[in-house]
């Protein structure tokens, strides 16, 4: 994640930037920088989803391996539909199919989690359901792709998200060094 993830962010973040400037006219840049975020934002989302099943796969390769194989598989090929497909309502529901298949294998016993009861504060300091909220939002966005750049609606809520999801990810670099450091 520290050296793949986190600079293409980056880049991500100020091709974001570049593209609302090329929106407003403030900037001229070229026409391609709009179809760079978008593609940057792909690559995030297929590092975290890489990151996500290597990390669980340190938990679950030698209690569930076929398990294991068979939905990372399943989530690897929902997010290349994903990519592929261009309906939005299409993108929606392959996207739901990755983010299904990380929780079913997330929510196997032999995956660490602190809590799984949400009033607990334990949830709330949780690797993994903030892991799996971060993923989720990154998902979302990249199906909402093809609606950003048409409506304003879908462009507000695309800036949201991932303002959550900036926020996400200080916190994912946080809590993983705490339980790298506790184990």
């Amino acid at each position: 994640m520290i050296l793949f993830v986190y600079p293409v962010v980056g880049a991500t973040i100020r091709l974001g930037i570049l593209a609302r400037e090329k929106r407003l006219e403030i900037n001229p840049i070229a026409d391609t920088v709009p179809v760079e975020h978008a593609q940057h934002g792909a690559w995030v989302t297929a590092g975290v989803l890489l990151a996500v099943l290597i990390s669980l796969s340190h938990s679950l390769w030698s209690v569930h391996p076929l398990s294991l194989l068979l939905s990372g598989s399943a989530v690897l090929f929902s997010f290349g539909r994903l990519l592929t497909s261009r309906m939005v309502w299409r993108r929606l529901l392959w996207a739901v199919a990755s983010a299904s298949g990380l929780l079913l294998l997330g929510l196997q016993p032999a995956v660490e989690r602190f809590s799984d009861v949400p009033w607990n504060p334990l949830f709330w300091q949780s690797h993994f359901w903030m892991g799996l909220l971060l993923t989720s939002l990154l998902l979302s966005s990249t199906a909402l792709q093809p609606m950003i750049g048409h409506s304003l609606r879908a462009r507000r809520l695309h800036i949201s998200s991932n303002l959550l999801v900036a926020l996400l990810l200080a916190m994912q670099a946080i809590s993983g060094t705490r339980n790298l450091l506790l184990n």
